[in-house]
């Protein structure tokens, strides 16, 4: 799946950067993800010996090894490979001890282990990588289990744990000569009893040859301020993102919200997930400001790993993060002053959250939705083949989520409802015929707000219009989907109430 760059100069004028960054991109880059289906260890939680550890990540690393190969063949100068991707999940604390290496800060230490093996004991897979690396003439970036020695400290705040060492779920980067350049520890860990948080936020990037500087994220810490913000406002403007993301429709599919992002900072981003069905574990690609190579597994698709390649442009440094169109006038759009009171609401359940939402009757209107002082308005109409037994909501939240990870977010969300009962609004729908036009628009508290459209069958859309205003307003308009509009979402993010 494929959005070519068509799109490029209007995208560029809608978010007001116009001709001179589009002109200043001299040059392209071959970048390649893939998602992988992981040989797993059946039993995670017994501990292995070390060569028995070996063995099973050897397995892995042969599907790497093919994988990069083809790879090179097809122009790629860098490779991602997924979370999780060598060893797999579920381990305990002392159940992962057999696949943990000592990987040294490259900050420090300059070490390419394809010539120089013995100079670390037991860095088997790093001297893999490396070498792997080197014989493709690419950068490899991995993720894999890192364990470093901590001082034993009496205080009650002190951070090493009780045994020692610290255990990190860590991302590896090696040159095209096999240079070990750069490694990141992920900060922000979802369920993981095998790692460790670092002591301080890690902010890591490396410098190449053909692109400037990526900067490393994994997985969750896509969601929070630490590190994936401070990258931005350091000027950072392609991100490479391991994960092993379990989706959840309606808002936070994998591609949705890799997408979304990638729109909302305007950024590179080239994501590598996993491929489980039992883990609901699809959805990689490689992702710019204007143009989108995806992959989404559909039901019923062979559990099968996928590599994408694309050849994307390199973008320039950004003045700020999240550059707005600098006006504080009307959009044109929703904001009017013969706006109509706010809808008649009911409260549904989505993504675990009380969302207040307002049914879409009719083949066309316009609606306003308000959790607390967070509004959301909605102008739309339903194309005249539209389905009359599919039921679409407005909703509007503005909160703290609280399970599985807590965080402060806006959202105004554009849902189809699994029936006609006020319940079925925000459970998980995968399919839609119904096509709307809309404009969805809400007064956000952040600049952080990330756009997305979604129609059936995991087809991602390019929004035709998206504007970020100085007041806070943000302004998604489209029309003429390819199928049926399953979400379409602002997601904002309100980082400095995280921990309120």
């Amino acid at each position: 799946m494929l959005l070519y760059a068509a799109f490029l100069v209007a995208w560029a004028s809608t978010f007001g950067f116009g001709q001179a960054e589009v002109a200043s991109w001299d040059s392209t880059y071959v970048a390649a993800v893939y998602e992988h289906r992981v040989i797993l260890n059946p039993d995670p939680h017994i501990p292995l010996s070390r060569l028995d550890a070996l063995q099973h990540m050897r397995k892995n690393l042969a599907v790497y090894e093919e994988q990069a190969a083809l790879a090179a063949r097809q122009g790629a100068q860098i490779v991602v490979f997924p979370e999780d991707g060598l060893q797999g999940f579920n381990f305990s604390r002392s159940s992962i001890s057999g696949y943990l290496e000592t990987i040294p800060d490259p900050q420090e230490d300059t070490w390419n282990p394809c010539m120089e093996p013995g100079r670390f004991n037991n860095t088997e897979v790093q001297q893999q990588l490396s070498c792997m690396a080197r014989r493709h003439n690419l950068y490899v970036v991995a993720n894999m289990a890192d364990v470093q020695p901590c001082p034993l400290k009496t205080e009650p705040t002190s951070s090493c744990p009780s045994d020692g060492r610290w255990q990190f779920n860590t991302n590896v980067v090696f040159r095209s000569d096999g240079l070990l350049v750069a490694r990141y520890h992920k900060q922000n860990l979802y369920f993981e009893e095998a790692f460790d948080t670092p002591p301080q936020p890690e902010i890591i990037s490396f410098e190449t040859p053909f692109a400037g500087r990526f900067g490393l994220i994994t997985c969750f810490d896509i969601l929070f301020y630490e590190p994936m913000v401070t990258l931005l406002e350091k000027g950072v403007r392609q991100l490479i993102f391991p994960t092993a993301w379990i989706n959840q429709l309606p808002l936070l599919d994998s591609i949705q919200f890799q997408r979304a992002f990638s729109l909302g900072a305007d950024v590179t981003l080239l994501a590598a997930n996993i491929r489980s069905d039992r883990l609901i574990m699809t959805g990689s690609g490689i992702y710019t400001p204007f143009a989108a190579t995806y992959h989404h597994a559909q039901s019923g698709d062979p559990e099968e790993g996928r590599l994408l390649v694309a050849r994307i442009p390199v973008l320039g440094v950004a003045a700020e993060y999240c550059r707005v169109k600098e006006t504080a006038t009307d959009s044109g759009y929703c904001h009017h002053d013969d706006s109509p009171l706010p809808s008649s609401t009911f409260t549904s359940t989505m993504m675990y959250d009380p969302f207040k939402f307002a049914w879409l009757n009719g083949t066309e209107g316009h609606l306003i939705v308000c959790d607390g002082a967070f509004c959301c308005r909605l102008q739309f109409q339903r194309s005249p083949q539209s389905k009359s037994d599919e039921f679409y909501a407005l909703g509007a939240f503005a909160g703290t989520h609280t399970v599985n990870g807590r965080y402060a977010v806006q959202v105004c969300a554009v849902v189809r409802c699994a029936g006609s009962e006020a319940s079925s609004c925000g459970q998980e729908v995968e399919e839609a015929e119904t096509k709307l036009d809309f404009v969805l628009e809400g007064e956000f508290g952040s600049k952080y707000v990330y756009p997305s459209v979604l129609v059936s069958r995991y087809i991602l859309e390019q929004p035709e219009h998206v504007e970020k205003n100085t007041d806070g307003r943000v302004t998604m308009k489209h029309s003429n989907t390819t199928g049926g509009l399953v979400t379409a979402c602002l997601y904002g993010r309100l980082y400095r109430l995280d921990n309120e």
